[in-house]
């Protein structure tokens, strides 16, 4: 008899082991011959020595596909200890498996083409109104990156800057008044990885998420770099955080233009960017348009009455002709 440690590190221990362990106890009932106990990342069986390392083996198949799909349900887990191949939901667009094994895709041509220029480049600009899906699908690239362990870490970053609102006003300390300006990152997250594991890589800074004022000075290496809302940025933030680019690292950029929060004397760090860089090898560039709004249909019919509104000569004094009854 011997026993054998083996490390389940790269899953939800929640989504592994069931709910209430019934996982676990599953894998018991399958295994009768083996003794196994099981504490978070750790399991320890003892049996004979070619149980043990048959049963190693089916566990690290069994964490592969849970890392995979976010789900391991007891039907996968009796064909793959019973040798059988488990069904596998294939579908070709498919970035990664969120919560509970819900396909992200790129739901739109846009959105396939920012998962295409990915791939293919170092850095990509993602351009386009709100609702197109730019930061989730970015966000979910980084994911994928950091599960296929391409990259060691994922920095995600944006400017804050107030849209009508005072930071000083907010109550709570810095992170308190920072967070609520991040909390679009923390949402698209928390949909793609299991909490405790989200909690986890948070708290080890496998994922990072901070200001853009906080990248100063450093340089970002093995690593997915997506700065949001980067219309926001000034001409000498955008800089600084293009220059953070380090080794076997991929950077992000999103935007919209018609949601800039600068003063009017201060121009778009975003803009600018477009102009210095638009024939620089190795950069990538997505524009997305009304059409791949993936949120509610309203949205898309709101975006097109403001662009019209806009479009529109401003109301001389004393006319009420366009005011509301």
């Amino acid at each position: 008899m011997i026993e054998r440690i083996i490390i389940i590190d790269s899953v939800d221990p929640v989504s592994f082991y069931g709910v209430n362990n019934s996982n676990l106890q599953l894998i018991r009932n399958l295994y009768p011959k083996l003794r196994l106990a099981a504490r978070g990342s750790v399991m320890k069986v003892i049996g004979e020595q070619a149980e043990t390392a048959e049963f190693e083996k089916k566990m690290k198949e069994l964490e592969a596909y849970c890392n995979r799909y976010n789900k391991l349900p007891e039907d996968v887990i009796i064909d793959i200890v019973k040798g059988k191949e488990p069904h596998e939901m294939k579908k070709d667009d498919v970035i990664i498996y969120g919560i509970n094994g819900k396909p992200i895709t790129g739901r739109t041509p846009n959105q396939q083409l920012l998962v295409e220029t990915f791939q293919k480049n170092d850095l990509t600009f993602a351009l386009g109104p709100a609702g197109t899906g730019k930061t989730y699908i970015a966000i979910a690239l980084a994911v994928r990156a950091l599960k296929n362990r391409e990259v060691r870490k994922i920095i995600l970053s944006r400017p804050a800057v107030e849209a009508g609102e005072k930071l000083g006003f907010l109550p709570g300390d810095m992170k308190d008044k920072i967070d609520p300006y991040l909390q679009p990152l923390y949402d698209a997250l928390e949909d793609m990885i299991p909490a405790v594991k989200l909690k986890e890589y948070m708290e080890t800074k496998v994922i990072q998420i901070a200001p853009l004022a906080f990248m100063r000075g450093r340089t970002l290496n093995d690593a997915v770099i997506v700065l949001d809302e980067a219309q926001n940025t000034t001409t000498h933030q955008i800089k600084m955080f293009l220059t953070r680019l380090g080794m076997n690292a991929k950077m992000i950029i999103t935007g919209d233009m018609t949601q800039i929060d600068l003063p009017r004397s201060t121009q778009s760090g975003l803009i600018h960017a477009l102009r210095v860089l638009k024939n620089v090898p190795g950069i990538g560039f997505v524009e997305f348009g009304k059409k791949d709004i993936v949120r509610h249909a309203l949205v898309q019919r709101i975006v097109e009455a403001y662009e019209r509104f806009d479009g529109q000569p401003e109301p001389q004094p004393g006319n009420q002709a366009d005011t509301p009854q």
